[in-house]
């Protein structure tokens, strides 16, 4: 079974490596949005699960390659801020952060890395793209995935609220496997734990 990365944003394929390198038995692929760099976008011959970060997540399941036969979603969501009545980022912390965006896009990355305890990627900043998909971060929906989800959060997360992390992907074939102590960025944070919910998927479906 292969595999294929897709970062959140704010992030590039640098991202990936603890976790690629504890699965480096398989055959996997990893995109590159291009918020710092070229993009990189990877074509995928045959059946794959889709291991996917935040953002990456509505990225990937809007317009999946051909083949997707699972998805391991690490602090995932099919939509981020919240429909009336139901949970999710407030529309307004989103709203927010697109016009400070247009004044100081390096200091918008520097708060959100800062708030999540990431660290900006190394290169020059596309802020056109990066405001662009602050806008799909808004307002996007995903697809909820005709295949099995495993979906991992952090109990910690101090960007995605509770009852959204326990929400998310209701009514599909989702699996809900929670780092107590962890935040937003298991794949880093704890990659052995992403690294075992990869291969139980893959088991189940090969």
């Amino acid at each position: 079974m292969k595999l294929l990365f897709a970062h959140g944003w704010g992030f590039d394929r640098s991202f990936w490596q603890p976790l690629a390198a504890l699965l480096s038995d398989f055959d996997s692929v990893i995109d590159d949005r291009g918020y710092f760099g070229a993009p990189f976008a990877p074509e995928v011959d045959g059946a794959y699960i889709a291991v996917t970060h935040s953002f990456g997540t509505i990225r990937m399941l809007t317009d999946p390659p051909p083949g997707l036969a699972g998805v391991v979603a690490i602090n995932g969501f099919a939509r981020f801020t919240a429909p009336l009545g139901q949970p999710g980022v407030p529309v307004r912390v989103v709203e927010h952060m697109i016009r400070r965006f247009g004044q100081s896009p390096a200091g918008v990355l520097a708060s959100f890395h800062q708030q999540i305890g990431g660290t900006v990627p190394e290169g020059k900043i596309d802020a056109d793209l990066l405001r662009r998909d602050l806008l799909r971060l808004r307002d996007a929906r995903a697809p909820l995935p005709k295949v099995p989800v495993i979906s991992l959060q952090g109990g910690q997360d101090p960007l995605l609220p509770g009852p959204m992390r326990a929400t998310t992907f209701e009514g599909g074939d989702v699996r809900r496997i929670e780092s107590e102590a962890g935040g937003h960025l298991l794949p880093i944070q704890d990659p052995e734990l992403c690294a075992e919910a990869v291969r139980g998927l893959a088991g189940l479906l090969t």
